[in-house]
């Protein structure tokens, strides 16, 4: 009771902290640059980051001056900008001077990555796109938003502010959403189902062999299409689509095996990535092991771990649990709890406290010709925290230097 009222009264108290005291002052500072932009903003619990530089690229590359703001990178057109944000939605104050940067240097277009913890505190105070987005809402940030539905609400937040909102269909959270929203919106949806011109079929088929990568595609093809991209500007896009650091990020390697990097850090996305690796195995008739590397954070949502670890079990052939930004949290404690749901399998599960040891060993130790190592959890981040300290870290460093 007293953590559903403090989260009710933190509301009103980050309107003001941050959105009146913050987001005006700034807004008026760099003279309401939201107002002279046509923004976009998509949010979800997976496949944001994913869905909102594909459809950068696709506005980029159809002729579009569009910028990108993501937990990935900022971008105004093809230069990268060294934001420091450190978060998907930053602060008021950050947003307004980028978007001015936008504006000032000529950019119409903005596509923006939104979280429910930034549209909760009004971190996008002032912007009001023209369009939103949504991936799907699965079990994650309960340790903030306390229940699945303040956690949906917070995500419907994102969306109300946009006069035209795309949902999707084939997600648990769609009628729940579609209710929540009301019905002064123009509401599109997409899903696997809906109906696409066979070149954009083609391209996105060809271009994302993972289903749930062919689902983002699909609500950018909406975003793209509401925007005004034509069917031929969209293919091509899709075609040169380059990809994410972090996400389903293959490690070169001269060994008989492959290696990924991979983002998942929810029940829903790791079960998406290990079931896109396992699709990949039986269309190319590999015959070796899933290896899986991956922890849970400290400090956040205690029970998605035994949901983790049940599905890791269930879907790779072999797992090591291992430390992922423990915080404060004694690392062994969130193996165990990741453990709680596993009346069998235990022979499929190494415990290794030690992230760096966890990926040497699956590399160097487990892994054998045809075998899929995929590290999950960090993905493109580059520093882990431990207490209260983050340090610098790249799995895809560490997954290099075990390869030699």
């Amino acid at each position: 009771m007293l953590k559903e009222a403090l989260y009710t009264a933190k509301r009103p108290y980050h309107l003001v902290k941050t959105g009146l005291l913050n987001g005006l002052p700034a807004a008026i500072k760099y003279r309401f640059p939201a107002r002279k932009l046509h923004i976009s903003a998509i949010t979800g619990t997976d496949g944001k980051t994913t869905s909102s530089t594909l459809l950068y690229h696709v506005l980029k590359n159809s002729g579009y001056k569009a910028g990108l703001l993501s937990t990935v990178a900022a971008y105004i057109g093809n230069e990268e900008i060294d934001t420091g944000f450190h978060v998907t939605s930053p602060q008021p104050s950050d947003l307004q001077n980028f978007m001015r940067c936008l504006v000032d240097q000529g950019y119409t277009h903005l596509v923006m990555e939104v979280t429910s913890h930034g549209s909760y505190q009004y971190r996008t105070w002032g912007v009001k796109p023209e369009l939103a987005g949504i991936t799907n809402v699965a079990h994650e940030h309960l340790d903030y938003h306390l229940t699945y539905q303040r956690y949906l609400k917070a995500k419907a937040d994102v969306l109300k502010p946009a006069p035209t909102i795309v949902l999707n269909e084939q997600d648990n959270s769609y009628l729940k959403l579609k209710k929540e929203i009301g019905f002064n919106h123009t509401l599109l949806t997409y899903s696997m189902d809906m109906n696409l011109p066979k070149k954009i079929s083609a391209a996105i088929e060809k271009r994302f062999p993972e289903t749930y990568n062919q689902l983002n595609a699909r609500l950018v093809y909406q975003l793209a299409k509401t925007l005004g991209v034509g069917d031929d500007s969209f293919a091509a896009a899709i075609e040169t689509f380059p990809g994410i650091a972090g996400r389903m990020e293959y490690i070169k390697t001269r060994r008989h095996f492959d290696v990924i990097i991979d983002f998942a850090h929810t029940p829903q996305g790791l079960k998406a990535a290990l079931t896109s690796v396992r699709d990949k195995h039986k269309k190319t008739k590999l015959s070796g092991r899933i290896i899986a590397v991956f922890g849970c954070a400290g400090l956040r949502d205690f029970a998605k771990r035994p949901m983790m670890g049940k599905i890791a079990v269930e879907l790779a052939d072999l797992t090591v649990f291992t430390a992922e930004d423990p915080r404060t949290e004694n690392v062994w404690s969130i193996i165990r709890q990741m453990k709680e749901q596993l009346p069998a399998n235990h022979n499929k599960v190494i415990s290794i406290a030690d992230r760096r040891e966890a990926i040497h060993f699956a590399i160097n130790k487990l892994a054998a010709s045809g075998d899929t190592v995929i590290i999950l959890g960090k993905g493109h981040e580059k520093s882990i925290c431990y207490g209260t300290t983050e340090y610098p870290w790249s799995d895809r460093a560490v997954a290099e230097e075990a390869l030699g």
